[in-house]
């Protein structure tokens, strides 16, 4: 059933009811607030109401007539509010989500970019990031050789299908050991496996009487989206993700909508950075992206079937060795310039159609259409001015990795020699070097006078090299924080070193923490809800901090907090000293709260307060048990 079809069958009631409510009861701040914040908070309290959802600013009146609502609603109008916005994005194929994107703003277009335009800025993408190549691959190559990001990828172009050796020239394995460290400390404070590391909570524009209904809500959008992640390939690929953010200081994820079979909405795809080239705006974004694809001509008609290819001779599209014939294929995905905000899709070929073979027009392009929001993601470690990609802890160390993977190149180069030995003999004529064999039981004959076959005194002394190499050593653990993000809790730790220790982390990654924020988490979840949107698990929830604000409950966002609980404990600790009068002037209950909201322990294990009584009704109260 179609979604036009779909509305027939059931139709939405108007949220016009809600937003009138919505609109009385702002009315009420009408002289302090003007009718340019009424207007507002209207707009606000209509765009959250839809499958169950609540305004802002109502008064109790409104809440009961809001719940009333709520509850004649008809089990039809139910389905219809969460399935009438049911996805009209194909899913499970690269470029999934444009055409529903095209379908729904079709009419606000400004204009697409010209592809001569696109074809100049890829080209000017690709020559900047040229420069950084060679840098890349020499961090791969030390740091992280397994995961090549920066090479051309193998059997791409129909050759090697992979699996040859990419340590050979890796004689110290301290960066690769610390820099997998790194990355699985970022997964678990950042991004943990077992969630938890996002909440949403009620804006500053919401009233209170509206806080505790929409608090319940948005904690089930939290569940619904956490059940998502859980169930998808998150884990695996935003660990390779964090492995290119150690390494390169620059990494891509692709967050796109599978099928409706799959447990999951979401699939996930770590770029490699060979792949990508990134333009930056003016505000300093990086969201404009050019990928290249290797591509058959079937995997081209699977993946965007509306692509422009003609019926032609299938047999032109075969190499010399009768496999598929593989085409250089650019996907742009690049900001609107128009007013209607989004971004616009172009698929072409790299090669301007001149050896396609015919597949696409006469531009090259292959396919257009446009997304709501980004499928890319990329974020970076820390940036220097008037670059547009990020630099890593492992560019700061690559001068202590080499030199360190040279040092025990050496030294092996001199175990070797002190294991077999270098040996010198006089040519007294009878001794032939090239008939020596140093075997057990061996006869070396040599002439009368002559010293023989003698050893060679090695000049390398191990315990220098031993010396220089652990110096080495400790820098690269230290600039990879390999050191301080590893095991707290050792045997021996009391509490508060832990806590400071905690303290310590939380100030060495705070820079590297804010960007991830605004480069990863925020367009993460923002591409996430727009994904369950669409499919009609979620409801539209605006995060502009108004009405709905995003919370990141990470460990590592929870490290300040835990500071503080640690320095009230030791503070009431010190208040426990001075007798009980001291300690009585503590607010124990709202203190045991306090902690409780600082290490984030659930409401559901506190036994609920009991409210709290004026003065004048508790002596009321005195007086009338004396009464009696």
């Amino acid at each position: 059933m179609t979604e036009r079809q779909n509305r027939k069958a059931h139709p939405v009631r108007p949220a016009r009811k809600v937003g009138m409510a919505a609109k009385r009861a702002t009315s009420d701040r009408a002289a302090t607030d003007g009718a340019a914040g009424n207007s507002a908070e209207t707009r606000r309290g209509d765009g959250l109401v839809g499958a169950g959802r609540v305004g802002t600013g109502r008064t109790g009146t409104d809440k009961a007539e809001a719940r009333s609502e709520d509850v004649r609603q008809s089990r039809a109008d139910q389905t219809t509010a969460r399935f009438g916005r049911m996805a009209k994005e194909p899913v499970g194929r690269p470029g999934a989500g444009a055409s529903a994107g095209a379908g729904a703003n079709a009419g606000t277009k400004t204009g697409t970019i010209a592809i001569a335009d696109l074809r100049a800025r890829f080209r000017a993408a690709m020559g900047q990031k040229r420069g950084w190549m060679r840098h890349w691959q020499e961090c791969y190559e030390f740091a992280l050789p397994q995961r090549n990001g920066a090479s051309e990828q193998p059997g791409a172009s129909g050759g090697v299908s992979g699996g040859e050796k990419k340590f050979d020239r890796v004689f110290d394995a301290t960066a690769p050991d610390a820099v997998e460290q790194l990355a699985a400390s970022l997964m678990a404070e950042i991004t943990p496996p077992m969630g938890g590391w996002f909440t949403f909570e009620p804006g500053g524009n919401v009233a209170d009487a509206d806080r505790d209904i929409l608090t319940a809500r948005l904690a089930r959008a939290a569940s619904i989206l956490q059940g998502h992640f859980d169930r998808s390939n998150f884990a695996v690929e935003m660990h390779q993700a964090f492995l290119d953010l150690v390494t390169a200081g620059t990494a891509c994820l692709r967050l796109e909508a599978d099928d409706f079979l799959s447990p999951s909405a979401f699939r996930f795809g770590a770029v490699p950075l060979r792949d990508v080239a990134f333009e930056e705006r003016f505000d300093g974004r990086m969201d404009a992206v050019f990928r290249k694809l290797s591509l058959t001509r079937d995997e081209i008609a699977r993946q965007w079937p509306d692509a422009r290819l003609p019926n032609g001779d299938r047999g032109a599209d075969r190499d010399a060795g009768q496999s598929p014939k593989r085409y250089a294929v650019v996907e742009a995905v690049l900001p609107d310039p128009g007013i209607s905000g989004g971004y616009q899709l172009c698929v072409f070929f790299e090669d301007d159609g001149r050896v396609s073979g015919g597949l696409a027009g006469e531009d090259g392009v292959i396919h257009r259409d446009r997304f709501d929001v980004s499928p890319y993601i990329a974020f970076r470690w820390m940036k220097a001015p008037g670059e547009v990609y990020g630099r890593s802890p492992v560019m700061k160390a690559l001068p202590d990795i080499k030199t360190a993977n040279k040092v025990v190149e050496l030294v092996l180069k001199n175990a070797s020699i002190a294991v077999t030995g270098i040996w010198q003999a006089d040519d007294d004529g009878v001794l032939n070097p090239a008939a020596i064999r140093l075997v057990p039981g061996s006869i070396i004959p040599k002439a009368v006078g002559s010293a023989g076959l003698t050893p060679l005194d090695a000049p390398g002394r191990f315990d220098v090299s031993d010396l220089v190499l652990s110096d080495l050593r400790d820098r690269i653990r230290r600039c990879l924080l390999a050191d301080r993000l590893g095991q707290s809790d050792q045997p021996g730790m009391t509490a508060t070193e832990v806590l400071e220790r905690a303290s310590e982390n939380a100030r060495l990654l705070g820079a590297t923490y804010g960007r991830l924020q605004a480069e990863l988490l925020y367009p993460l979840i923002r591409r996430a809800i727009h994904i369950l949107v669409r499919r009609g698990e979620l409801p539209d929830m605006p995060l502009d901090g108004d009405v709905v604000q995003l919370r990141h409950s990470a460990p590592l966002a929870q490290l300040p907090k835990r500071v503080q609980a640690g320095q009230a404990m030791d503070w009431l600790s010190r208040i426990a000293t001075l007798g009980p009068e001291a300690l009585g002037e503590v607010d124990m209950p709202h203190m045991v709260r306090w902690l409780a909201d600082q290490f984030g322990v659930p409401d559901h294990l506190l036994r609920p307060m009991m409210p709290v009584l004026p003065v004048e009704a508790s002596l009321e109260a005195g007086v009338l048990e004396d009464a009696v």
